[in-house]
């Protein structure tokens, strides 16, 4: 806990990005959680964006196209994330994972040499050594999987399907 200047005790910023990862319900509140993470460690935002679903190769988490408004997030792996997590942490770390990548790529930062490294960075800063976000920005998303017999799921191509209400603004700029 920090003290304020009140005199009271309030949480740090690690522990405030802990909780709200932690409680959040949706694709929106972890987004709004990777925007603040990011905003506050390096500065950048933007905002417009959408989030499809789609069956994808296990070996890719998420993708955004250069150029677009969209990150499109592996569903099956996802599913496979949501059915084999031992809690709610698990899932919206790997959420937030993920959507932080995509994110940063949209931001501009395109070569994953430069994007994987932030990934750990802004982690760190935002929730510390310990958190499953920041041990899953530095092992890879990938590591969940390690228990599931991958190579024997068959899944059915699915239409894509976007996610409503991502983000909750209605602005259409970067920053």
């Amino acid at each position: 806990m920090v003290q304020d200047d009140s005199g009271g005790n309030k949480p740090s910023h690690t522990e405030a990005y802990a909780s709200r990862l932690d409680h959040a319900k949706d694709f929106s509140d972890v987004f709004e959680v990777v925007k603040d993470t990011v905003k506050r460690s390096i500065g950048g935002y933007r905002v417009g964006l959408m989030l499809i679903l789609d069956d994808l190769p296990l070996q890719v988490g998420a993708y955004h196209a250069v150029g677009s408004n969209t990150i499109v997030m592996n569903r099956l792996f996802l599913q496979i994330v949501q059915a084999t997590a031992s809690s709610k942490r698990v899932v919206n770390s790997f959420i937030y994972t993920i959507l932080l990548h995509e994110y940063l790529h949209a931001l501009g930062f395109l070569p994953e040499s430069d994007v994987r490294p932030l990934v750990y960075r802004i982690s760190m800063e935002s929730f510390g050594q310990d958190h499953l976000a920041t041990r899953l920005a530095e092992v890879g998303p990938w590591a969940l999987l390690k228990d599931v017999p991958v190579s024997v799921i068959e899944a059915p191509k699915r239409v894509a399907e976007i996610v409503k209400n991502f983000e909750g603004t209605n602005q259409r700029y970067i920053s």
